[in-house]
């Protein structure tokens, strides 16, 4: 005698040993001899031959047609042996209901099982949703192997053109087009962003970079929505003041202005105006839910991302010629440059120019003011505001000694994509003075709020890392005792938010926000957050035009200086890199260095140590 039984999920045939009343002695057709329990056996049978029982079996479960079973079964559940029956039309042999068992356990989208040898069809609606499942699973293989073949072959799908971007910043790994990326790195021992390069996809790598950064945080894309029109009130009182602002040629959200006014006794008033959109862009409009989603403009060489859109800075923007909306502070300040008094005001100025860094650098620089005459319309002005900033700088920082003022980098690209860079020295008269007023009138701005107990955005530095707070501490850096951004409120929307509170506080109204309002807590979090991205965003595009300019210039060597250990500063380019071979070198030597690999992917840069340009402090 056999059997033929069902143990863990699966069917197995046996030969009897011994029979029991509740369980059997068997032995497999491998000569294992086993106990099953009474309860598992499914059949009993004489004939075949138990060695060849499930290959006879499951050849017979091949031959049925599972459709035309599944049609011959009602909706009721039964077992297999009435269907067996039903099936062949008679008593069924050991080997058809062997077959038909093993036909309906092997096709669960068919049939579900409902106990041991009992079995229930699938409604018509499941099965063909199952159905389609396996058919789209099976053209999805299809097409995966096909990307694969194609991406080995150094090919790239024309499937993936409408997830590229998905694929190069943030790929859904459950998809076919990335695990067919996978697989195909895996095949080609390359990462898949370097077999995407192979495959044609990073011909722009400009681009590449960009997108990836719109793509994380533009995801909607740079341009703006459909605004409405922006409104500028003129029943703001008009000073009887002309401003003057100063910016690089490329500044369009012009934000800060001055003016000089002669008073009686020798006194002079210094204005400093700031442009005001946050009385036209009120917390609850649409143009201040575009701004709090951008929060700050966007630098990067070759081009910026503004917080505003276009028609929003011209409206405010103190552009020369105009008369704009401003928030003004004026101070009073004796002959001996100290200031007597300060007076803040929500009005509308006259801006009479709009001064430039590349024609006023070359007349309003250090070599003029020790010749005791700058040649400009504006000359005795600027050179006062000189000597106040001067003396501002001595009340701050004390009889310190200045820091290093290493040379900006200026980038330009032209529309064919070729980069110049040059270097502007820092710390010139023209940043001293836009320097020194700014932090005149954002320090003394952060120590009214303060003092009236009102929060606002603060920098606050201690332990020479800078924070944003919603209350007021010093900044050592600076060395003021309260400090805030305020004086940019088209470009950072801090600012926007501090300037709300400065209106309101110069109006004598309720502030904007209160101490512990959850729209101000928001929005402190979330600057912070761009506002280092979009930083790290600026030095990554830097070194990209920089890494750009050395494979377009065709540098062969470049030349540093030694900072620590084997880390050097570029003396032409913003690049500071580790040179391995570099050997030991005092800080501060000049060396030259040979120019190696360049990856505009990665943004690495290989260079290799030439020769000291002069000799070390220890020779």
């Amino acid at each position: 005698m056999n059997v033929f039984y069902e143990e863990g999920g699966e069917f197995k045939v046996g030969a009897v040993l011994a029979d029991n009343d509740t369980s059997l002695q068997v032995e497999a057709p491998h000569g294992k001899r086993s106990k099953v329990k009474a309860a598992s056996v499914l059949l009993r049978f004489e004939t075949p031959a138990h060695t060849v029982f499930m290959h006879e079996a499951q050849t017979q479960a091949d031959a049925i047609d599972i459709d035309f079973l599944w049609q011959c079964c009602a909706a009721e559940e039964f077992s297999y042996e009435a269907l067996a029956r039903e099936y062949y039309g008679h008593a069924p042999e050991a080997l058809e209901s062997a077959g038909v068992l093993m036909r309906l356990h092997g096709a669960p989208m068919y049939f579900y099982k409902k106990g041991r040898g009992r079995y229930k069809a699938a409604p018509e609606e499941s099965l063909q949703a199952a159905l389609a499942s396996v058919e789209r699973k099976r053209l999805q293989a299809l097409a995966k192997a096909a990307f694969v073949e194609e991406l080995i072959a150094d090919r790239l799908p024309e499937g993936f053109q409408p997830v590229l971007e998905q694929l190069l910043y943030k790929p859904d790994k459950n998809s076919i087009e990335w695990k067919a990326l996978d697989e195909a790195s895996a095949a080609t021992k390359l990462s898949p962003l370097r077999l995407l390069e192979r495959c044609g996809a990073l011909a722009d790598m400009h681009a590449y970079h960009l997108n990836r950064f719109l793509f994380e945080h533009f995801p909607r894309g740079a341009s703006f929505p459909e605004l409405p029109a922006v409104i500028v009130s003129d029943a703001l009182p008009l000073a009887e003041v002309q401003a003057y602002s100063i910016d690089d040629a490329e500044t369009t959200e012009i934000d800060d202005a001055f003016s000089l006014q002669d008073l009686p006794g020798g006194i002079r008033r210094l204005g400093i105006h700031i442009a005001a959109p946050a009385l036209g862009i009120t917390p609850d409009s649409p143009l201040e839910a575009v701004a709090r989603e951008r929060l700050s403009t966007v630098y990067f060489p070759g081009g910026k991302i503004t917080m505003l859109p276009d028609v929003a800075v011209a409206a405010y923007t103190l552009a020369a010629g105009r008369v704009c909306p401003a928030l003004s502070i004026y101070f009073d300040v004796a002959a001996d440059f100290s200031i007597l008094s300060h007076e803040t005001r929500v009005e509308r100025i006259h801006v009479a120019d709009n001064l430039r860094h590349d024609t006023l650098e070359p007349v309003f620089n250090a070599a003029a003011l020790t010749g005791g005459a700058v040649d400009h319309p504006q000359g005795a002005m600027l050179a006062w505001l000189w000597q106040f900033s001067g003396c501002r700088l001595v009340v701050r920082k004390g009889d310190a000694p200045r820091g290093e003022d290493r040379p900006e980098f200026v980038f330009r690209v032209d529309a064919e994509g070729r980069v110049a860079i040059s270097q502007r020295q820092r710390g010139t008269p023209i940043d001293q003075v836009v320097a020194e007023l700014m932090i005149l009138a954002n320090s003394t701005w952060a120590g009214e709020l303060h003092a009236a107990g009102q929060p606002g955005l603060f920098r606050v530095q201690s332990g020479g890392k800078v924070r944003t707070s919603t209350a007021a501490g010093p900044h050592d850096g600076l060395g003021v005792a309260q400090y805030m951004w305020a004086s940019s409120p088209l470009r950072r929307y801090s600012d926007l938010v501090n300037q709300r509170q400065l209106i309101a506080r110069a109006r004598n109204e309720a502030p904007a926000y209160s101490a512990k309002d959850t729209a101000l807590l928001a929005a402190m979090g979330d600057f912070e957050v761009a506002y280092e991205a979009y930083g790290e965003y600026q030095r990554t595009m830097e070194r990209y035009w920089s890494l750009r300019w050395l494979v377009q210039e065709n540098m062969a060597s470049v030349t540093g200086i030694v900072l620590r250990e084997n880390l050097v500063r570029l003396d032409q380019l913003p690049v500071t890199q580790r040179v391995p071979s570099l050997p030991a070198t005092a800080s501060g030597t000049r060396i030259e260095l040979a120019v190696g690999a360049i990856d505009l992917l990665e943004l690495s840069l290989l260079l290799d140590y030439k020769a000291a340009l002069e000799p070390t402090p220890s020779q």
